[in-house]
């Protein structure tokens, strides 16, 4: 069965933990059936879900996990790791292969082994990573990730690089727009930041000051922050140069 289906979601690893970030709109063809849809589901209180793909496989296939890690939890008086989730849905997954089931999902939360990010999709594949984007908009998200990601972002940085990723997103791709999702995974449990409209983001994307010269807190992705690293880069490389030369002489 073929149809038309679209959103963005993504999802990164840092110092802080894990976000996520994901747009609501719900397509269906050229058809914008709702643009609240909530993509980001609590598991537990301690583990997220992303949706994307078949709105009804991903929701009610997040709900049967939500069960499940809630009669873990009963069962063996302990919260269920990140990985268990990620193999019980992947196995759910290979069992319905090649009979129409349409799904991508990024399971992202923390256990004792510390942060996770895991993408599950109908195919049964699994795999970890410590940046995923999933959807009709996720190669323009990746575009923003692959620019400004790094391991050592602040919180307010990891934020603007969500909501960054996810605006350009919605501005080049269709089916992706609505309501920004912001949420934030410790140790201590998952938080939802912030709720922003597209419209929003752009008012203050596009009104931003550039003058971000030699400011720790220069939020990534901006012009200025890409160009101040170009010069360091350059810099770098000169002085690496320089060095060599002299060894040589």
């Amino acid at each position: 069965m073929e149809f038309d289906h679209g959103t963005t979601t993504l999802g990164f690893k840092y110092q802080g933990g894990v976000v996520l970030c994901a747009d609501s709109r719900a397509t269906s063809g050229e058809y914008i059936g709702s643009q609240t849809m909530k993509k980001i589901v609590e598991l537990n209180n301690y583990m997220l879900g992303t949706l994307a793909g078949g709105a009804a496989d991903c929701v009610y296939w997040d709900r049967v996990l939500a069960r499940e890690c809630r009669l873990h939890e009963l069962r063996y008086k302990r919260r269920i790791s990140v990985d268990a989730a990620a193999r019980m849905m992947c196995n759910i997954c290979a069992e319905y292969k090649g009979m129409g089931l349409v799904m991508g999902m990024i399971l992202a939360g923390c256990d004792d082994e510390g942060s996770k990010l895991i993408y599950v999709d109908s195919e049964g594949m699994r795999s970890h990573g410590s940046v995923f984007s999933v959807g009709s908009g996720s190669p323009y998200a990746l575009g923003v990730l692959d620019t400004g990601y790094r391991w050592d972002l602040s919180n307010e940085e990891a934020y603007d690089l969500a909501r960054r990723a996810i605006y350009h997103a919605t501005r080049k791709d269709a089916y992706s727009g609505g309501i920004v999702r912001l949420y934030h995974i410790t140790d201590k449990g998952w938080r939802n930041v912030s709720n922003t409209d597209c419209h929003e983001l752009h008012d203050v994307f596009e009104n931003q000051p550039m003058n971000y010269e030699n400011n720790p807190n220069m939020p990534c992705t901006s012009r200025e922050w890409i160009l101040q690293k170009l010069r360091q880069d350059v810099r770098a490389q000169m002085a690496a140069v320089t060095t060599e030369k002299a060894v040589n002489v």
